[in-house]
């Protein structure tokens, strides 16, 4: 099939929203209604509940000569026979992954959703060092910055912390950073140290830690697996849907794409220093905050102010239980040179060849981006969803710049994109008549597009690895 007709193929047509049809006929709406929300969202939420069994499960893993401890949550029914089979009969399994906030608790209600209403196995993973490990709660004690000066760090290993005397406090106010995150605070850590050595390594750490636990929960064989990454999530499903054989679609849904992607759309690059890892704090609140008071209530919202910063503030103090620091802007945004940097760092710790350096240096920019050449797992189909009130995936934003470097692929995957009519960012946030906000219809759109055969060609090959 020619570029052109793959273009055209992901072009949006008027599609009925409701019971999946069959085979390749059945294709996503191209726009659900409210109404149409609601009454999926209702639909849904009154499915029988299936009795879970919900496990955590923390495992350590070796990565460019470090251990990691990763942590995952694990859900699936207590009846193994509840688990429904796809189209091309293997069971169906779900890889979530959170946003840039948080850690697998994030995405904790949807997991819970996909698996006591539909019956899938569901691994839901923390990106390595999120998790905090020092407490059964998982809740990350105080605030992300400290009053001594010093702030919140990962931790990637459970008996090896980051002490304070590794990384120096910068404050970045560059103009176009900071228009959008305003005033950056960033930990840079010191070279030499663990921290310095962890920051060049974790890019590694993760694809191994994803590959692990969804051979352990979602074995090749026994399991489809359908990925989702929220957000910064979204880049990281797309890596590993290429690295994984038995990953055969994406249930998108506020769900960014390759990083060289979503750097394109955002008109920016992550060119700060690989060891610089980025503390959270109220202003990622209001970052989204602003765009989703200015949809419902207009530029008149800028008259109660006081009282808006008074919300986000609110809102920070409950969200500080999360990591609140993001290390994976350097693959979210299509940071190039900074993830050569890393991994020169890396291999200069292992005292690799210089034929082995630049090795490392072309997996690391490689996970920006498709793989493409011969042998080569193609990226499979996807499905995007985007929210009414989404800050940064609009609609135009996708007709511009996503399907037409989708499809400029090769080879080109089957890509769909469905808007919603309510919701914001964070998808399942409730709103007035949708209790987990718009999550649940994305979940019916999901679990259609599997059981009508949206997937089912490149299923059936890929997860028998023929």
């Amino acid at each position: 099939m020619s570029k052109k007709l793959v273009f055209s193929s992901v072009v949006l047509g008027c599609l009925v929203f409701g019971v999946p049809m069959s085979g390749a006929d059945w294709n996503p709406p191209s726009k659900v209604s409210r109404e149409a929300i609601v009454e999926a969202s209702n639909a849904v939420l009154a499915r029988p509940d299936i009795k879970l069994k919900v496990k955590e499960d923390i495992f350590r893993i070796r990565a460019l000569e470090m251990d990691w401890d990763i942590g995952a949550m694990v859900y699936e029914p207590e009846d193994p026979s509840k688990i429904p089979v796809g189209p091309d009969g293997r069971k169906i399994g779900v890889f979530l992954l959170h946003g840039g906030e948080g850690d697998h608790r994030s995405m904790d209600d949807r997991a819970h959703l996909l698996a006591g209403k539909f019956g899938f196995k569901v691994a839901n993973m923390s990106y390595p060092g999120r998790l905090y490990l020092l407490d059964p709660s998982r809740d990350w004690p105080g605030d992300t910055m400290h009053p001594d000066g010093t702030v919140r760090t990962p931790i990637w290993k459970k008996d090896e912390l980051i002490t304070a005397d590794q990384y120096e406090v910068i404050e970045d106010k560059e103009e176009s950073r900071r228009k959008r995150w305003g005033t950056l605070i960033l930990a840079c850590a010191k070279e030499g140290t663990e921290f310095y050595h962890r920051m060049a390594a974790w890019p590694v750490a993760f694809e191994e830690a994803g590959k692990e636990l969804m051979r352990r929960h979602l074995p090749e064989g026994q399991y489809s697996i359908y990925v989702h990454g929220h957000s910064t999530g979204g880049p990281f499903v797309f890596m590993l849907s290429q690295r994984v054989p038995n990953i055969v679609g994406v249930i998108g849904m506020e769900n960014s794409p390759f990083g060289y992607i979503y750097g394109r759309m955002m008109g920016l690059t992550w060119d700060l220093p690989f060891n610089c890892l980025r503390i959270r704090s109220w202003r990622d609140t209001a970052r989204y905050v602003g765009p989703e008071v200015l949809a419902r209530e207009g530029p008149q919202a800028l008259m109660r102010l006081p009282e808006l910063m008074e919300e986000v503030l609110e809102s920070w103090k409950r969200e500080t239980k999360s990591p609140q620091f993001k290390a994976e802007n350097t693959i979210h945004f299509n940071g190039r040179e900074s993830l050569a940097e890393a991994a020169r760092g890396a291999a200069k710790r292992l005292n690799m060849t210089g034929e082995e350096t630049e090795a490392l240096v072309k997996k690391y920019i490689g996970y920006t981006q498709e793989l493409a050449g011969k042998g080569v797992k193609p990226v499979p189909p996807v499905l995007f969803g985007i929210a009414k009130t989404s800050r940064d995936h609009s609609p135009e934003a996708y007709s511009k710049i996503y399907l037409p470097m989708f499809a400029a692929m090769n080879p080109a995957p089957k890509v769909r994109v469905v808007q919603f009519d309510a919701g914001t960012h964070g998808y399942s946030e409730p709103e007035p008549g949708l209790p987990m906000g718009v999550a649940p219809a994305a979940a019916k759109v999901w679990y259609d597009a599997i059981m009508g055969g949206y997937y089912q060609d490149y299923a059936r090959r890929w997860s028998t690895g023929k």
